[in-house]
C-alpha cells in the first residue's frame, strides 16, 4: 500500500493495544476515548486488510499478522521517542555532534585556543568547525542555518537572536618599529599623515566593528586616509609591519602578534576605541540541549566579569 495514504497515527494506536491487550487501557494510556481507539482499529483494518485483534473474554488478542507487525512497531515507536527526546538526554562526553562558531580571523587568533581546549575536554568525540566570516555571510548568518553561533562586537538586539556578555575590547593603533611617528605622542596633525591599512572582513565590505570603528573615528573627527584594503586582521598587521602604513587592531590581537611582528601601538589623540564582545546564536537553536551545551562551554572560556562602570549595559541571554 502507499504509506502516504495511511495515517501513522493509527500504527501508534495499534501498537498501544498490542502492548495493552485492550482497548479501555489503549485509551486511558492514549488519553483519548476507547471509541476513538475502536474507531482507529477499523480505520486500520479497512487499509491492511486484517482483523488485527480479536476478542476474547475481556481483552483482545493478536491476529498473526498484527504478531508479525508488534516488534517493528514497538522498535519503530522506541527510535520516535528517542527522535523526540534525544536533545534533553545530550550527553557532551560521548556526542559525535558537530558544531559550528564564526569566528573572525581576530577571534581565531586570541579566542580560538581557549575554545578549542575547553572543548577537547568537555566534548571529547564531537567535532568543532570554525567558519569565516565570509563564509558566514554567504551562508546567511545565524538564520541560515549552517552556524550555531557566532562571537562578534555587540549590537542592538536583532530580532529572533540572543546574545551573552563575553568581554569588553579595546582598539590600538600600530606601526611598524622604527616608523617616524613611533615612541611620541599622536597629536591630530600626526594622525592627518598617516595612511592606513583598512579592514574589508565580510565579503569585502565592513562588518560590525567597521562600522563601529568609522562611528567612533566620526565621533572624535579623525580623518582616515586609507592606503590599503585588507582582507583580514592578520593580513593588515603584516602589511603595517612591512611599510610605514598604520592599521587599527583589537588589543587581544595586538598583543597575541607582538612575539612574532615588529609592530608597535602609538599614543592616540584621544580615548582609545571601546567595545563590547558577544556569543550571538539564534532562536532556532535556543532551546536544544546539544546548543546550550556548547555555548555554556564557550562561554566558560572566554567570559570576563564586566567592569562595573558597564554593568548597566543591556543583557540578553
Amino acid at each position: 500500500m502507499n504509506i502516504a495514504a495511511l495515517d501513522l497515527n493509527l500504527l501508534l494506536v495499534l501498537h498501544t493495544v498490542l502492548v495493552e491487550r485492550s482497548a479501555a487501557a489503549a485509551a486511558r494510556r492514549l488519553h483519548v476515548t476507547p471509541s476513538a481507539v475502536s474507531n482507529s482499529l477499523a480505520k486500520l483494518r479497512a487499509q491492511l486488510g486484517d482483523p488485527l485483534v480479536v476478542r476474547s473474554g475481556r481483552g483482545l488478542v493478536p491476529t498473526p499478522r498484527a504478531l508479525e507487525l508488534a516488534p517493528h512497531l514497538r522498535a519503530a515507536v522506541r527510535e520516535l521517542e528517542r527522535v523526540v527526546a534525544g536533545s534533553e538526554r545530550f550527553d557532551p562526553a560521548t556526542t559525535t555532534r558537530s558544531f559550528a562558531l564564526a569566528l573572525s580571523d581576530a577571534h581565531q587568533i586570541c579566542d580560538l585556543p581557549r575554545v578549542a581546549r575547553a572543548f577537547a575536554a568537555a566534548m571529547p568525540r564531537a567535532q568543532l568547525r570554525i567558519v569565516s566570516i565570509d563564509h558566514f555571510e554567504a551562508v546567511g548568518g545565524l538564520a541560515g542555518g549552517e552556524v550555531d553561533a557566532a562571537v562578534a562586537p555587540a549590537t542592538a538586539p536583532q530580532a529572533g537572536q540572543h546574545a551573552h556578555h563575553l568581554y569588553e575590547e579595546a582598539g590600538v593603533l600600530l606601526v611598524r618599529q622604527g616608523h617616524p611617528a613611533a615612541g611620541k605622542p599622536v597629536t591630530r596633525e600626526v594622525w592627518a599623515s598617516l595612511r592606513h591599512v583598512d579592514i574589508h572582513l565580510a565579503l569585502g565590505r565592513g562588518g560590525i566593528g567597521h562600522r563601529a570603528a568609522r562611528a567612533w573615528l566620526a565621533g572624535e573627527r579623525l580623518a582616515f586616509d586609507v592606503a590599503v584594503v585588507a582582507p583580514s586582521f592578520l593580513a593588515a598587521a603584516v602589511v603595517a609591519a612591512n611599510s610605514d602604513y598604520a592599521c587599527g587592531l583589537p588589543r587581544r590581537v595586538a598583543e597575541a602578534l607582538a612575539p612574532v611582528l615588529p609592530l608597535t601601538p602609538l599614543a592616540l589623540p584621544g580615548p582609545p576605541m571601546a567595545f563590547s564582545i558577544d556569543l550571538v546564536w539564534h532562536e532556532r537553536t535556543h532551546l536544544d540541549a546539544g546548543a546550550r551545551a556548547f555555548r555554556e562551554l564557550v562561554i566558560a572560556a572566554l567570559a570576563s566579569p564586566r567592569p562595573a562602570s558597564k554593568r548597566g549595559r543591556r543583557a540578553r541571554a
